[in-house]
């Protein structure tokens, strides 16, 4: 056999050599498998996971996209390092530590201790007329993600954004790269009322229209992306060049996930689909990515919410392969 024929037929054999029946832990069982395949190891390590939230924000929020006002990104951000957010209590709750990353939050340049300024410009372009962002905003912002998701040590990342609008930026990455029509794609997003997502619909289609029906990632970032989008599409590249696992989050990292797999189809093994987000583009892109979350409660807030709520999940699934006995240390019989 290959190295590789070799490792997978000792992992099959650890995992099915546990003191349970074959395939009676499900998901964790597939989880721990694809763990140790990232890390090629046996006894893989996943003790030390972080969040990693990006914040920027979209010149489509002024086409009254969203229930919320811009000015919110920003007051946000300040939120996030104050330790008032879910994200925070969550990341609390997991002993994580968090990092707030300013990579194009409107107005002045923010200035806050603990706060990680990698501002790329004062948010995005409003993609109703034009492109969202030049090509070199998209490198630096991709590259600035990559950079962030490989410094440091810790065995997973969970990646969290706030951005007023991203979830219409969200829906058009998400049409064009697949090439589907941006209808499926619409949401309520902050929770806009009837007439609010009757506009945002009118407004996506009106900036769907500028283009062809199916774009190449990068080329989809730099009309219709966000810096946040961007940053975490390399974060994901990054972490995976570093052999670590990314809990993604919701509808906004799941469409920077399309974007990281689109141009990097190998990371896919990195990846863990933390949840199902009660947003409907949400459900759509991860029929698209023919991906089954973990998690499914409801949740649309981002941040990064529902990937600390599955980390536990991710670490106990590499517990059960280093800790639970086998039928042979246990001196308990196999099946019959």
């Amino acid at each position: 056999m290959t190295p590789k024929q070799d490792f997978e037929a000792a992992l099959r054999a650890k995992i099915d050599g546990k003191t349970k029946p074959l395939g009676a832990l499900g998901r964790i069982e597939a989880l721990a498998a694809q763990v140790a395949r990232v890390q090629q190891s046996l006894e893989p390590r996943m003790q030390a996971c972080r969040l990693i939230l990006f914040a920027a924000d979209h010149g489509i929020a002024a086409e009254g996209v969203s229930a919320y006002p811009a000015e919110v990104t920003r007051q946000m951000v300040l939120n996030f390092l104050a330790g008032g957010a879910a994200a925070n209590v969550f990341a609390r709750q997991a002993g994580l530590p968090v990092s707030v990353v300013d990579c194009g939050v409107a107005g002045a340049p923010l200035e806050a201790p603990r706060l990680i300024a990698r501002r790329i410009a004062p948010g995005t372009d409003n993609f109703r007329h034009g492109p969202a962002m030049t090509a070199s905003q998209r490198d630096a912002a991709l590259d600035m993600g990559r950079e962030l998701a490989r410094a440091g040590d810790f065995d997973a990342l969970c990646l969290g954004e706030m951005g007023i609008g991203n979830t219409s930026a969200a829906a058009l990455l998400t049409a064009k790269i697949t090439g589907r029509p941006v209808a499926g794609f619409i949401g309520r997003g902050t929770g806009v009322d009837a007439a609010g997502l009757a506009r945002k619909q009118a407004v996506l289609e009106a900036a769907a229209a500028r283009t062809a029906p199916k774009l190449a990632p990068a080329e989809a970032l730099v009309e219709y992306g966000g810096f946040e989008i961007a940053a975490m599409a390399g974060a994901m590249l990054g972490a995976a060049e570093a052999r670590r696992m990314v809990l993604v989050d919701g509808f906004i990292a799941g469409a920077a996930a399309l974007v990281a797999l689109g141009l990097e189809p190998a990371i896919r093994a990195n990846l863990v689909f933390a949840h199902r987000s009660a947003e409907q583009g949400h459900a759509a892109l991860l029929a698209a990515l023919e991906a089954e979350p973990l998690l499914d409660l409801g949740l649309r807030l981002g941040e990064g919410s529902g990937a600390l709520l599955a980390w536990p999940l991710l670490r106990a699934a590499a517990a059960m392969l280093n800790e639970m006995a086998s039928f042979e240390s246990a001196a308990v019989s196999g099946p019959a």
